[in-house]
């Protein structure tokens, strides 16, 4: 069985999270839909604000959306 494919947003989110969680810029968005970009930046934010707090490795396992 094939699988669907998820809200495009979501997966922006996700992607987003995790080039956040990894500390680079948010200069790396790929998106131009504005919609899809504020989920992919708010997503960054999230993964920045969870990095700055120590979110990493296996301590963010938890918190980490799924791609």
């Amino acid at each position: 069985m094939r699988r669907q494919k998820r809200d495009k947003t979501n997966r922006a989110y996700a992607r987003g999270y995790n080039v956040g969680i990894h500390g680079k810029s948010k200069e790396l968005c790929p998106h131009h839909n504005l919609d899809i970009r504020q989920s992919w930046l708010c997503g960054w934010r999230n993964g920045r604000g969870d990095n700055w707090d120590g979110f990493t490795g296996v301590a963010g396992v938890g918190r980490a959306p799924f791609d």
